[in-house]
């Protein structure tokens, strides 16, 4: 049995986030890679999430399956493999059955859910130290996008707006049973990027949506008890770059949340350049020791970040 770390004995846990891009163009691809075990990015990856030493680790950029078996693959490759795993199964890749883009063909990646050459492409894992309490948490990936309040839903075609989900890749909360046996939640997304739109502006409504849904969360009775951190890929910034930045604005406003871990967390080059997307953001009252970027793993372009915290 594999001990949990110095930091989770101390009550102390390390919680890190790090979109991967390690998603491939198909179905089982990724494992494959993973069993081969000779594709440079998966084994500089491999080398980063072990460097990042966390208790709590969330992933983006990987690919689902329902056995989670890509995980499974990528875990045991790791010098100290986590003892728990969760594969969160995103809206990527689902067919919708309707031309959502408007180009005359209904099955392309732009006409899924959320966009996906595959269902599951480009998914997030949870890699804990900690047992995870699977009935304690909430998918929240299911919540159509017309029924957040507020919601700014484009035109769609007939019927489009009863199954159209929020949520691209997923709005999930996984919890995390402490030592002293309270739950810490991981809120987690992925949204969508604010960029390769249409004149319904399509993608930057969703990508604003998909942070305001955590507001609606948040002010809501199914909002979970603290401690809980809200952590992932807001895929916008606070000041620059594309998209409608009010939401995440507002979540780093909010009096609820700690905004501990500032600075830009991709190099987009070209006109985007530097940019902040990826945020870890714990509940007020939880005490925060540490925080910081880590390097940038060759060939990667978002930087991993971790915060150090005491629920």
């Amino acid at each position: 049995m594999i001990a949990l770390s110095a930091a989770a004995q101390a009550e102390t846990l390390r919680v890190a986030y790090w979109n991967t891009d390690l998603n491939r163009a198909g179905p089982g691809l990724l494992l494959r890679d993973l069993v081969a075990g000779k594709s440079t990015d998966l084994t500089t990856a491999t080398a980063a999430i072990a460097a990042l030493n966390a208790d709590l680790l969330v992933l983006s950029g990987f690919d689902y399956d329902a056995g989670g078996l890509a995980l499974a693959a990528l875990n045991s490759a790791l010098p100290l493999p986590y003892l728990h795993l969760a594969a969160l199964r995103p809206n990527t890749g689902i067919p919708s059955g309707f031309d959502l883009d408007g180009n005359g063909r209904s099955f392309e990646p732009r006409d899924a859910i959320a966009y996906g050459r595959f269902p599951g492409e480009g998914g997030m894992v949870v890699l804990s130290r900690l047992p995870l309490d699977a009935g304690a948490g909430a998918d929240h990936s299911g919540l159509l996008w017309r029924d957040l309040p507020g919601a700014d839903v484009p035109p769609l075609p007939d019927g489009a707006a009863d199954m159209l989900r929020l949520s691209s890749t997923g709005h999930h909360d996984t919890a995390v049973v402490l030592p002293d046996g309270r739950h810490l939640h991981l809120l987690t997304w992925h949204a969508t990027p604010p960029a390769f739109d249409g004149p319904d502006l399509r993608n930057t409504r969703r990508n604003h949506d998909e942070a305001a849904f955590w507001l609606h969360l948040l002010n809501s009775p199914q909002t979970p008890q603290p401690p809980f951190v809200l952590l992932g890929q807001a895929n916008v910034d606070p000041a620059k770059g594309n998209g409608n930045p009010a939401a995440i604005r507002a979540l780093l406003a909010d009096p609820r949340l700690q905004d501990v871990l500032m600075g830009d967390t991709v190099d987009y080059g070209g006109t985007l350049g530097s940019l902040r997307v990826s945020y870890i953001l714990p509940s007020a009252g939880i005490a925060v020791t540490a925080s910081g970027h880590a390097p940038t793993p060759e060939g990667a372009r978002h930087h991993p970040i971790w915060v150090e915290i005491t629920p």
